[in-house]
Formats: structure tokens, sequence, C-alpha cells
């Protein structure tokens, strides 16, 4: 029988779901989606679960609120990136707990943010506790791969389920990340966007002991040189901007001047440059981004392929389209390699921060030494999916970090894990946001 009190224990709720292997692909979430059904339904809260395939289904619950504020939107995904390759130090299904910090794959993206949200809402829903308005849980499957059978469907199929809704708390952000010797925790108010592309190399195939000179290989390295070792151009967009201003007012001397220097376009690379590892995250928030991932070339050690193809992960910055993404990366690679885009999801330019204030006071209240900014995302959420709703995504999963883990780092790597204390530091935030997201500015 689901333990109705488990919600108490965050930590233990987080284990339970990270010992569900929602690899993705193929994610076969429905389990995992299951088990929390089932701990909703053990507190006698209703739920609906719809699936575009029945493997991966999506659970959507909803608590009645005073009705005084308009609903709010608390969602993440329980698909998890794989593991293989990676040289854990502790198994990453098995949900260990060595010292202060729970170990495995979806500690920090996104079990743990769910294990909170979860908590939190079925703390509301026992207690019976004061609500300004709705609250909608939603946990979707297939974010990992581009939310097809998860939040695009939900969207696209049963946009009536969210009708009313203008804000929610999402993925990522609400962590602690240090610069310049202060603690600032982010939170996610805009992303950037899916660019997704193929590039096709051509040459004379043959048997291998007879090199190729300018075949299909040296087209390859050169591409991968490229773009292994040049940036894109520099974009200060208007979310940028204002994660980047915000950040200043909470630095002085030589640390401010380094950030307002990346706000020059003229001196943004050779800042980042000096930064090396520490500004890989602002690195991708100043331009569009391509990052090789899949080779495909010869099937056999004594052929020269003929054709090589590349994955390109591409990330658009807000405003910008596939097409100028393309015209950037073609700047750097022989005109020879061809570029299809194999899909793309904008990201909205529009940006509601009605919440900001209330989440930023929550986190000040949990760390005095807090400094909450706006951040714009390197990575894509299902926000773009609800932002076609109207619905202003915050993310907003709060964990203070020790100072020696980069979050961002962190997460799609081996050892993912999060300290203990941080999942009691999120749930009560998150909590508190419920009963007091009708303080939205307007």
């Amino acid at each position: 029988m689901p333990d109705s009190t488990i919600y108490q224990r965050p930590a233990e709720l987080l284990q339970a779901l990270i010992r569900f292997d929602t690899t993705n692909p193929p994610g076969d979430e429905a389990e995992c989606i299951n088990y929390i059904d089932g701990l909703l339904q053990s507190i006698q809260q209703e739920t609906i679960l719809l699936a575009k395939n029945p493997a991966r289904p999506n659970l959507i619950a909803r608590l009645k609120g005073a009705g005084s504020a308009p609903p709010l939107l608390l969602y993440g995904h329980v698909d998890v990136v794989p593991t293989v390759g990676q040289p854990w130090t502790q198994p990453p299904f098995s949900g260990e707990i060595i010292g202060d910090e729970l170990w495995g794959r979806g500690t920090l993206d996104m079990k743990g943010g769910i294990a909170m949200m979860l908590a939190a809402f079925m703390k509301a829903k026992v207690e019976g506790t004061a609500l300004p308005g709705d609250v909608v849980l939603c946990v979707v499957s297939d974010e990992e791969a581009g939310g097809d059978d998860g939040a695009k469907f939900l969207v696209e199929e049963h946009a009536e389920l969210f009708a009313g809704i203008r804000y929610a708390l999402g993925e990522l952000g609400g962590f602690s990340s240090y610069f310049g010797g202060k603690c600032f925790y982010p939170i996610q108010v805009a992303e950037k966007g899916i660019c997704w592309m193929r590039a096709t190399m051509r040459g004379q195939a043959g048997h291998a002991s007879m090199p190729m000179p300018g075949g299909a290989i040296v087209k390859l390295a050169d591409m991968l040189a490229a773009l292994g070792t040049e940036r894109l151009p520099v974009h200060v967009t208007p979310p940028a901007q204002m994660m980047l201003e915000a950040m200043m007012e909470g630095l002085e001397g030589e640390a401010r001047a380094v950030i307002e220097n990346l706000l020059d376009p003229e001196q943004t690379d050779a800042v980042l440059d000096e930064l090396g590892e520490a500004g890989r995250s602002l690195n991708a928030v100043l331009h569009n981004t391509a990052s090789p991932t899949i080779i495909q070339a010869s099937t056999k050690t004594n052929v020269l392929p003929g054709t090589i193809t590349v994955e390109i992960d591409g990330r658009l910055l807000p405003g910008q389209t596939p097409a100028e993404m393309v015209s950037e990366i073609r700047e750097l690679i022989d005109d020879e390699i061809e570029i299809e885009i194999v899909r793309a999801d904008s990201t909205t330019t529009e940006i509601d921060m009605s919440l900001f204030d209330m989440l930023a006071d929550i986190l000040r209240e949990a760390d005095p030494e807090a400094i909450p900014v706006p951040m714009l995302m390197p990575a894509v959420t299902d926000g773009r999916f609800f932002s076609r709703l109207g619905i202003q995504t915050y993310g907003f999963n709060p964990m203070k970090l020790p100072q020696e883990m980069d979050f961002l780092s962190t997460i799609h790597n081996a050892d993912e894990r999060i300290p203990v204390a941080a999942l009691d530091f999120g749930t009560e935030a998150i909590f508190k946001a419920m009963q007091r997201f009708g303080e939205a500015s307007t």
C-alpha cells in the first residue's frame, strides 16, 4: 500500500522515484507515474491520467483554492537522460544516501523537483491549507526527448485543463550559485529554444589503406574543430541583459566590472575567455550554441566513408530563428557541408515578472545571503509548450547547494546528487509559494 505520510520525508520520496528507471529513450514512465498516482489516491486526491502512448502517461491533479487568484500550475517530468558510458561512483538508480547527499540519475533533473512539488502538494491537501486559487499539479513524461508524448501532447490535445492559468512553477531554477563571493539564486523566467540539425559531409569512398585527401573524414574533422573552438556571434538579448544587470546590483569592485563588460558585445568573448569554466553558463546565454553529439560514418574499419552525418544540438536565444543559426554556422564551416533542420521549437520573447518578487522574498527568508536574480535558461524546458497557452513559467525548484557544486554542470552528468537538506529547503519554499501566489504584482 502507498505510504500516505511519505510527503513528510521528501528524501525518502525522492529515493522511491529514483529507483524507477525512466531513462529516455525509451522512457517507460508508466510505473513511476502510477506510483505517484497511488500516493495521491491514498490521500483522497482525485487525479487524471492522459496518454498519447500508454507506456508514457501524464498525471494531472487539482487542489481547490479560494478563487481570489488565477490557478497556479506546478509541473515537471519524471523521465531522465541515459547513464551509459558515464563513470558513476554509485549505481545511478539505487537512490543511496551517502553522508548528507542522495545519489542518482534525476536527483537534480528533475525527480528532485518532482519530489518537492509532490510533497508540498500532498501536505497542502492533507492539512487543508488555505490557497488563494486552485493549484494544478502536472507530472509529465518525455521532456528529455522533446516532450511529444508529454507537455506538447497535453497543450495540443487537452488545453482546457489549463484554462485560466497564468503562472507556473517548473524547472530549472531557485538553486544557489556563487559568483564574485556572492550567493545568487537564479529564477528562470526565459529559456532558449531547440534547433536540432543534421550536417552531412560527402566524399569519395574507398579502401582505407589508401587515404583520401579532402574526403568526408577530413571535412568532418574541420567542422568539429570549428564548432569546438569557435563561438557563434554575441547576442545580448533582453532576458540576458535583465539577468546580468540584476547580478551587477549584487556585486561590487572587479566582479561587478566583469559582468558589466560582458554586456558590451565588443568585450564579451574576451571576458568569457578569462572566466574559463566559470563562464560556461554565461557563454550559453550570450550566444546561440551548436554542439555535435552523434556521428555516423563507416560501418567497417577498412572502408573510407563516402557519407558522414553529424547530429548537432543547437540552442537558439529568444528572438533568434533557425535560419539565423544556420547562417552563423555557415560562417565557420565548409560550404560543401549540407545542413538540415531536424527539429525547431521556438520560445516566447514575452516575460511576465508578476510572481518574481514573491518568489524572491521566499528565497531571502530561507537564506539571508540569497540574491535572487531572473535567469535566461541556457537549455530548454516544457515551459516553451505551456507558454503557448499564455502561461509564464518560473523555474523554481529551490535548492541550497554547497558552493563547490555547480548545478548546471552536475545535471546530465555522472554522480548526479543532491544534499538531503536541499530537498527540505525546496519543499518548504514551494509550499510557501502555494500559499502566497495571490500576492502577484500586476
